[in-house]
């Protein structure tokens, strides 16, 4: 560490301290510290070292790195997004007040969050519900949106589950010492092992279903539309629920408290990281990720995998000493909908609208599988590298709809270099795209795709005039 450069984790490390049950007595005795040195380092009074770093990475197996990074940029973005509501606009609060608050209150921080989205949900199910309904069920259908909830436990878990890693690892290489096409090795595993015939079935067995597992026939049903490296997933998924079932249940209560909807699609997520892994193993993936410099489709041809398979395996590379880059990976259809987003670093997804139209990910559609790159910068002046690619999720018979989606991949721009995707672009010298996190919380005047005005600032609405953006209004 930089010795010129103060690193003061005081909330962090009280937070990790109250994570272990430990009192600043305890944790201060396995670090080898005095008491009172680990109370003014909680306080911010003093900055921490190297040596106290690498302590903790021994102590409490914490990459050194990872707790040194600042980490709240996301989490003071989603509370800007949060006071930018109508709700607020008579209290106003500064950008650096909510950064005090996140990185010295962080309990505080959680609890407006949590009661903001109560509220916005309750907001939205007025908006929706028939007037016919009582406020009562009204009131039941605000719950805590169980999407949501699982989105936000992956999140906060930087989507690594090293308990998962391991032993998807260790399945893979059992799968490969068995010498055959892992779809044919994990179904006869599945056969062999617990009971489960896996078969293809035509189209017209299966109209409306990819996969459904027959639990008194003990039989997985996948259909024939699922191209192979779905068809490897699927088995790979199943197999995840008959030997890790009872992980896959401490996890999902452990994160998911009460059993519900939610839970239950969390341990389907865990599930989906499982078959991943074992499709990707850690160890061989990160290392063809590295030597390949990350090209998403010869690391698919490698491990019989999809782009988008692939691409949301890069998110998880978070393991101690053997960490790829902090990649974030989000999934849009036509409309913009948002129906996948992933981070393992610090990209500041918007939690209640879509994304900025001047992202190449919307273009992306009128190029299928080609994968477009482009370089863009927040408002907050942080740049990104991004590439985006169009995928198909399963063939379709003529004449039934054909679902597409645009699979964005991006990271810091300080790593782009590493990226295939990146030759004989001058990084420093690119210009960069200007994007917003969504129209509402973007401050950029004169922006010919704004969708709406920004909620932190008021309109002007001049009936003489008419300007670049349909929205005009007061910067200062």
């Amino acid at each position: 560490m930089d010795d010129t450069r103060k690193l003061f984790v005081g909330p962090r490390l009280k937070r990790l301290r109250r994570d272990k049950n430990l009192t600043q007595a305890g944790m201060a005795e396995e670090l080898g510290l005095s008491p009172s040195y680990l109370n003014l380092m909680e306080r911010n009074q003093r900055p921490i070292t190297a040596q106290v770093l690498i302590r903790l990475s021994h102590a409490y197996g914490l990459d050194p790195r990872e707790f040194a990074t600042d980490d709240h940029d996301r989490t003071v973005t989603e509370l800007d997004e949060v006071f930018a509501d109508p709700l607020f606009r008579q209290t106003p609060v500064p950008r650096l007040e909510l950064r005090e608050t996140v990185e010295n209150a962080p309990g505080l921080v959680d609890a407006v969050s949590r009661l903001y989205r109560a509220y916005a949900a309750m907001r939205g199910a007025r908006e929706l519900r028939p007037p016919a309904l009582d406020d009562h069920d009204r009131a039941e259908d605000a719950a805590d949106n169980p999407v949501d909830r699982v989105r936000r436990h992956i999140q906060e878990a930087k989507n690594y589950f090293p308990e998962l890693d391991e032993a998807a690892e260790a399945l893979a290489g059992e799968l490969l010492a068995a010498g055959h096409d892992p779809f044919f090795a994990m179904s006869e595993r599945l056969s062999s092992n617990h009971g489960i015939r896996v078969r293809v079935m035509p189209i017209d067995v299966m109209p409306d279903s990819l996969r459904r597992y027959d639990h008194h026939r003990r039989q997985l049903f996948i259909s024939e539309i699922v191209d192979p490296c779905g068809r490897t997933f699927q088995a790979a998924y199943q197999l995840a629920f008959a030997e890790m079932r009872p992980v896959l249940d401490r996890l999902a209560a452990r994160l998911e408290p009460e059993d519900g909807p939610a839970r239950r699609l969390l341990r389907i997520s865990l599930g989906n990281y499982f078959a991943g892994a074992v499709m990707m193993p850690y160890g061989k993936f990160h290392a063809a990720a590295e030597a390949l410099r990350y090209d998403v489709d010869v690391l698919g041809a490698r491990f019989g995998a999809s782009f988008e398979q692939v691409a949301h395996r890069l998110t998880t590379l978070a393991r101690p000493g053997m960490r790829g880059i902090p990649f974030f990976l989000i999934r849009v259809d036509s409309a913009g909908n948002v129906s996948k987003r992933f981070s393992s670093g610090r990209f500041p997804f918007s939690q209640y609208g879509g994304t900025c139209p001047l992202w190449n990910v919307h273009a992306t559609f009128r190029t299928p599988a080609q994968v477009a790159t482009q370089i863009v910068e927040l408002p907050d002046t942080s740049r990104w590298f991004s590439i985006a690619k169009s995928v198909r999720r399963a063939s379709n018979p003529w004449g039934m709809p054909d679902p597409q989606f645009v699979v964005g991949l991006g990271c810091e721009l300080k790593y782009a270099s590493r990226l295939v995707y990146a030759r004989g672009i001058d990084l420093a010298a690119a210009e960069a795209t200007p994007i917003g996190i969504n129209c509402r919380l973007c401050e950029r005047a004169a922006c010919p795709q704004r969708a709406a005005p920004p909620l932190m600032h008021p309109l002007i609405v001049d009936e003489m005039k008419r300007g670049i953006s349909p929205f005009e209004f007061d910067a200062t």
